[in-house]
């Protein structure tokens, strides 16, 4: 397919991969020494986190953009699955790991088998994913494939370079990155180093406040008014669907809990959308069809509040933004231990 690496691209991908690993750069560096590596075909940068000094999992993450880097602050800052269920579902990297043959699947099997490649033993076989919001973990396309072989490629400059210098990427300005920045001379790629300040991560759902104010006057002149103070989340059902030979997803799931007595109210998956009007309208009709509003709203995430801030103005309900939701927290436990996870 057109969209996919040669193999020729593939095999190059391999080879940086293996010399990225038999320096194991994870003995001097640390998951939170990040530095950028800019993408030559569309100037995107990816924020590059060498994983292994803790023996678990050993890999290059390159988070892309500020989405990306946004994300992995997250996870630096001490974010989990257990008080942040969204965090495996929003990231957005490539990553080369280093696995047990077991961990592979049988496309990368028969790749490495076509490229003519030998591995053995546990955390030796390289494994390439792209991890996008909302979506399973995949297989590379073509272009993703090239921006991961110059991360590696520049990784292992920035590692030797750094093993001889520990202030390599420090600086004095808060909020900047070191990043390896190329320039196209002809058919060949020149890299320096610059200080870059990222921009600020654009929401991953459009904000699109329009609702249907006469359908939200008429459930506001009849619904009764009660004392209940309900949790609303928007987040990712943990089953991912999708069709033969497509990159599974996970569907969007609203969740609405009554906080007192934990009952789940609603329940509903969504195809995964940047446009939140479906889901609002949802919501709206569930109000019309139990014809009752609560005092107050508890949410969470932004992304939430964007959701229902248009229908809970226009009904003149509190809305609070909380740390935690205990009445969700406990739905997900549920979900999870049902799930054996």
């Amino acid at each position: 397919m057109q969209n996919d690496p040669s193999m020729e691209e593939w095999l190059r991908l391999y080879e940086v991969a293996t010399e990225f690993k038999k320096l194991k750069t994870w003995e001097w560096m640390y998951d939170s020494d990040v530095f950028g590596v800019q993408n030559p075909e569309d100037g995107e940068i990816g924020y590059c986190c060498i994983m292994g000094n803790l023996k678990e999992v050993f890999a290059l993450a390159v988070y892309q953009g500020s989405e990306g880097l946004a994300g992995l602050e997250k996870i630096m800052s001490g974010h989990t699955r257990e008080n942040d269920p969204d965090i495996g579902y929003t990231q957005k990297c490539l990553m080369a790991s280093f696995e047990d043959r077991d961990y592979l699947q049988k496309a990368d099997l028969e790749l490495i088998k076509k490229l003519g490649l030998k591995f053995r033993g546990r955390n030796e076989w390289p494994r390439f994913r792209s991890f996008l919001p909302g979506y399973f973990p995949w297989f590379l396309t073509r272009k993703e494939a090239l921006f991961l072989t110059h991360a590696l490629e520049q990784a292992i400059d920035v590692s030797l370079r750094f093993k001889e210098d520990k202030t390599l990427l420090t600086t004095e300005v808060k909020g900047k990155y070191m990043v390896r920045v190329p320039e196209k001379i002809e058919d060949i790629i020149l890299w320096e180093d610059r200080w870059v300040s990222p921009p600020q991560a654009e929401p991953g759902t459009k904000s699109d406040d329009r609702v249907d104010e006469l359908r939200l006057r008429r459930l506001k002149g009849r619904a009764v008014r009660s004392k209940a103070v309900w949790e609303i989340e928007l987040t990712f059902s943990p089953t991912p669907v999708g069709d033969k030979d497509e990159r599974p997803y996970f569907p969007q799931m609203l969740l609405i809990m009554d906080h007192t007595s934990k009952m789940a109210l609603d329940f509903n998956l969504f195809v995964i959308s940047d446009d939140l009007s479906e889901i609002r309208d949802h919501i709206l009709g569930f109000m019309e069809k139990i014809n009752l509003l609560p005092d107050e709203i508890l949410i969470r995430k932004e992304v939430t509040h964007r959701l229902i801030k248009p229908i809970a103005s226009l009904l003149k309900i509190h809305v609070k933004t909380v740390k935690e939701l205990p009445a969700i927290k406990e739905f997900h436990r549920g979900m999870a231990e049902f799930m054996g996870r």
